[in-house]
């Protein structure tokens, strides 16, 4: 264990920098300090608020120390972990029993860690026999996710590391604010440009982080499909097509090259609101160096067209040969924790561990081995998160939901406090009670980062270790334990180990082979190389690593000799540009989109507990031009309803010239009047069942 005079080496609770920080037991060993871990590569000491406070949500004045039952007069009041335990399994087994086993749903969050996603998707399907898991992280990246598998045969959130960042010649960075979302990233944008590169950021806000580039470009929202088909337009106009590149390692660039022909420059200046001449300086921006990027995050990624989106980026990055090359290519800057991890390894509807399919015979059939049960028993896949939810209290009608608050993140949000509401049974493990988790039937207070062990997986593909360093309260357990109780409960006496390493164990072993193969990977190799890239095959003689001859030294970078597909060439896919599935009207003028402040985190559930943090960020508001409020007869601070097809929200406004006329902003982090998603829409995605949060049709009026 990495220790300093009983100080531990671990990382961050929030985002998916997973930031190395040092946790200090305080006296009396209730809670820690926070200091710098400067040897840490991603973010060299550097900590946002977020996690220098992380501690704060330690403290059991804030987090809940004792399982909570609903008793007959509709009261959540405190139980023994038996009773608690017995209450769940008795309600999903009865739901099971009643109506069959597709009618009791789980659903994950994309902050779990590694041994608990990978638990929780077994659990689903060996205990319970359900096909309808699926998790929040489809919420963040799954766009990305499904264009990265579809252009080069494999998903991981950047292929190269953040290091090469600030060694590329430029960087268009879509629908990003990392100077609020991952403050300690923002340093390798200004090392970029310290350096000699240039740096393109597309948002329809004037960003913190857009303060920084060279050149912002603020598109109408729901409009980077057309922007990126204008530039890739214009780099086949003006001859910057590498021909060479093109040939050797790619297919599909006729059909591609036809698409973007019809979308001239005249008619993506129509569509987004961008002059041809920003246009032509971003192409040109783009083509002078030898190396650059294009990096996406929510902005594209979160719309009903999002898989396209990313895909017309991913065509830009291929036409021009920045893909599959030092210091070049596309990524992705995942949002939660642990979204790459929680996606690789089983909580997702469709996929088994180690990003299987589990529509694969091969696939299910290594899995079953490892789990020691028939291929047969495995169910199919279930429903996406958005779908899943919307089915509660009608064909879902008990929820087994961990560390995941839909009440406040999910698109239509009303709609799903509805179906939640609806259900027959619902139990939650979480260490607060959100929103969610007041309506459950069941509470169970679980372990939190500095109370447990386990792995990550960071935006780069890096695995990390957390080190626990403090004993939790009395009355909370571990994910791991919940699961290893309710298995056992429900007559399953093997397979749900609780201790996080002997999980990982086998996660390795179900993994092995696949595309995330993590079966080269040890928590001492994580601990002694500061965490290694899968994927990672075990060697012959084992997972020595560096060090020994045989194991795998992990995969930093990918792509740089073939692509993931069976031909090992990137494939272009042919896109147009379609609008967003709700575009404004008389009745619903204005465009509002979503997103983050530097000092709330996701829906707000651990960090609207920390007295610091709602000091700098203490309730939502909404971001409006100033010429829109002159129009509308707003004041700076007074309450503005903003009201779309799905209901209506309030905020004070917040008036600045930093954001396009035709668009209001809301940050989604709290619930209540201003819970912004009550607002946004629920069209999906048709690929990767992404919902649009970032573009819907609202009016604007004084409260």
């Amino acid at each position: 264990m990495h220790t300093s005079d009983s100080a531990i080496d671990t990382h961050c609770p929030y985002c998916a920098l997973q930031c190395g920080m040092r946790l200090r037991p305080e006296p009396g060993g209730a809670t820690v300090a926070v200091e710098e871990r400067t040897d840490f590569p991603v973010n060299r000491g550097a900590l946002c608020g977020k996690g220098r406070t992380a501690p704060a949500v330690l403290s059991s004045r804030v987090r809940l120390t004792q399982p909570l039952v609903r008793t007959h007069a509709g009261q959540l009041e405190p139980a023994t972990w038996e009773e608690a335990l017995d209450a769940v399994a008795e309600g999903l087994a009865r739901t099971g029993r009643t109506h069959g086993p597709d009618a009791v749903g789980v659903f994950g969050g994309g902050g779990l860690t590694n041994e608990k996603a990978y638990a929780l998707g077994k659990f689903a399907r060996v205990a319970l026999r359900t096909s309808q898991i699926d998790y929040n992280g489809r919420f963040c990246m799954s766009s990305a996710a499904a264009a990265h598998q579809r252009a080069f045969g494999l998903d991981r959130g950047l292929p190269f590391p953040l290091a090469d960042i600030p060694r590329t010649g430029c960087v268009i960075l879509v629908g990003s604010n990392l100077a609020e979302t991952m403050p300690p990233a923002l340093r390798y944008l200004t090392e970029l440009k310290a350096g000699g590169g240039t740096l393109i950021v597309i948002d329809p806000r004037r960003t913190r982080t857009a303060e920084q580039a060279d050149l912002h470009l603020a598109p109408r929202p729901g409009t980077d499909l057309a922007l990126a088909l204008g530039l890739l337009h214009l780099i086949v106009a003006e001859g910057r097509v590498d021909e060479e590149f093109i040939a050797a390692r790619t297919t599909g660039w006729e059909e591609t090259r036809a698409a973007a022909m019809a979308h001239w420059p005249e008619l993506v200046e129509r569509i987004t609101g961008i002059p041809v001449p920003r246009l032509r300086e971003a192409v040109a921006l783009f083509c002078a160096p030898e190396s650059a990027m294009v990096l996406t995050a929510r902005g594209p990624e979160q719309q009903s067209k999002g898989t396209d989106t990313v895909g017309a980026w991913i065509n830009l990055c291929l036409a021009t040969g920045r893909a599959g090359r030092p210091l070049s290519g596309y990524g992705c800057l995942t949002g939660q924790g642990n979204g790459q991890g929680g996606r690789e390894h089983g909580q997702k509807a469709d996929q088994l561990p180690g990003y299987r399919k589990l529509t694969d015979p091969a696939a299910r059939a290594h899995v079953a081995e490892v789990w020691g049960v028939d291929p047969d028993s495995l169910p199919g896949p279930g429903r996406s998160a958005y779908e899943l939810l919307d089915a509660l209290g009608t064909d879902v009608k008990a929820l087994l939901l961990m560390g995941s608050n839909p009440v406040v993140s999910a698109p239509r949000a009303a709609h799903i406090e509805d179906r939640i509401r609806s259900l027959d049974f619902l139990a939650v493990a979480d260490v607060v009670l959100s929103e969610t988790a007041a309506l459950a039937d069941v509470v169970l207070p679980v372990t939190q980062w500095a109370e447990e062990t386990g792995t990550t997986t960071n935006l780069e593909g890096r695995v990390l270790l957390r080190r626990r360093a403090i004993t939790p309260p009395p009355g909370v357990r571990s994910d791991l334990d919940v699961l290893h109780g309710l298995a056992a409960r429900l007559g399953v006496e093997k397979g749900f180990p609780t201790e996080p390493e002997e999980v990982f164990e086998e996660l390795r072993r179900a993994s092995a082979g696949g595309p995330a193969d993590y079966s080269g990977i040890t928590y001492a190799r994580i601990e002694a190389e500061q965490g290694v890239f899968w994927p990672c095959p075990q060697g012959p003689e084992g997972p020595e690593g560096p060090g020994g001859s045989e194991g795998s030294p992990g995969t930093e970078r990918l792509f740089l000799d073939r692509f993931a597909t069976d031909d090992g060439r990137a494939r272009f896919v042919p896109v147009s540009h379609r609008d967003a599935a709700e575009v404004p009207d008389a009745d619903y003028p204005l465009l509002l989109t979503t997103g983050r402040v530097v000092a709330q985190y996701q829906s707000g559930a651990q960090t609207r507990r920390v007295d610091e943090l709602n000091a700098a960020a203490p309730g939502p508001f909404v971001e409006l031009h100033p010429r829109l409020a002159a129009r509308i007869g707003a004041v700076e601070g007074s309450p503005l309803a903003v009201t779309s097809r799905r209901g209506r929200a309030v905020a004070p406004a917040r008036i600045t010239d930093t954001i396009r006329v035709d668009t209001v902003f809301m940050p989604f982090h709290w619930p209540g009047e201003g819970r912004a998603n009550t607002l946004t829409n629920p069209a999906l995605d048709p690929t990767s069942r992404m919902p649009e949060f970032k573009v819907c049709a609202v009016r604007v009026e004084p409260a």
